[in-house]
């Protein structure tokens, strides 16, 4: 029997699900979505939404609504490998987990992360879960590897800065003329930040105090202590680093950087594909961005063959 129908008669015999799974959070359950088949020889691909109130889906109520994540999940379901995406702990469905979700850290979610490779584990007998993080998530993602947990397959960095966050954060104030009013405020607030030191927001120009709000600042000084290209070294498990290059957000250059840290891991660079996994045609700022607000769009497939690939490439150990 040819391969491709092979394939194709094993999926048709493998029962396939999109249901509800959960795993201990801090002070209540995390929650999360199973999607794909079932069966403890199926490979699974635990997946980490990017940064501020970002659901399972990938959207956000800032308008966010491309459901990149929802459809990568889809697009790997058809290939055979199961997905986990998940809400962060105190945001939607994981809101019960902590009282306040702006009391969190990038560590919190790294513990997060583990909790749910456990769960994973038990409820399907995996010997190990894939963590594909998207954005910020992909920074999760890494620290999580870096402490080499127990059934931790490997990682999968998808649109993920190199840079540490303080870079990319001064590099995008100074970017942008109409900033100049602002910069030595934002200059001396991330300078305090990356020392462990908080500056009360209110005694910042506007509209900085929005940007550094009191409650996000100890996440902030978590956040910039973190070097992605640092954590990508310490990385004993097969790492691949997925990026767009009509990405607005995250940088090939980023990618590289990763690349560089750890070169035994993979690098797919993706021309025509932006931050939320669509394809854009040309250079418009404008049409890349309207691929933000439409869940209709196909997510690009070169993202599901990259990610597929590499899963289906590296047996579970």
């Amino acid at each position: 029997m040819p391969f491709i129908m092979l394939l194709a008669a094993l999926l048709a015999a493998t029962p396939m699900t999109d249901r509800d799974i959960a795993a201990p959070g801090p002070q209540g359950p995390l929650k999360g979505s199973w999607t794909g088949p079932e069966g403890a020889k199926v490979p699974v691909v635990l997946i980490i939404p990017g940064s501020g109130p970002t659901d399972r889906d990938g959207n956000s109520p800032s308008g966010l609504k491309a459901a990149p994540l929802r459809l990568l999940a889809e697009g790997l379901a058809a290939r055979g490998i199961a997905s986990v995406r998940i809400d962060k702990r105190g945001m939607f469905a994981s809101s019960g987990a902590i009282p306040d979700a702006n009391k969190v850290t990038i560590d919190d979610y790294a513990a997060d992360t583990r909790s749910w490779i456990a769960a994973i584990r038990a409820k399907t007998g995996a010997p190990c879960v894939w963590v594909l993080g998207h954005s910020e998530g992909g920074l999760v993602a890494l620290d999580t590897a870096a402490a080499r947990p127990a059934g931790l397959c490997g990682v999968i960095a998808v649109s993920t800065p190199g840079r540490r966050l303080g870079t990319v954060m001064r590099a995008q104030f100074h970017a942008n003329p109409a900033n100049a009013p602002i910069l030595a405020d934002a200059d001396r607030m991330i300078d305090a930040l990356e020392a462990g030191r908080t500056i009360p927001a209110a005694s910042l120009t506007p509209p900085l105090p929005m940007i550094f709000a009191d409650v996000v600042q100890p996440f902030l000084i978590n956040a910039l202590a973190k070097d992605p290209a640092k954590l990508a070294a310490a990385t004993a498990k097969p790492l691949l680093i997925v990026q767009g290059e009509a990405d607005l957000q995250v940088t090939p250059e980023d990618a590289r950087t990763l690349k560089a840290a750890q070169p035994e891991a993979r690098l797919v660079l993706l021309p025509g594909v932006n931050h939320v996994l669509k394809t854009v045609e040309g250079d418009s700022r404008g049409a890349n961005l309207a691929t933000y607000a439409d869940p209709n769009l196909p997510i690009a497939p070169e993202v599901v063959t990259a990610v597929a690939n590499f899963v289906m490439g590296h047996p579970a150990q």
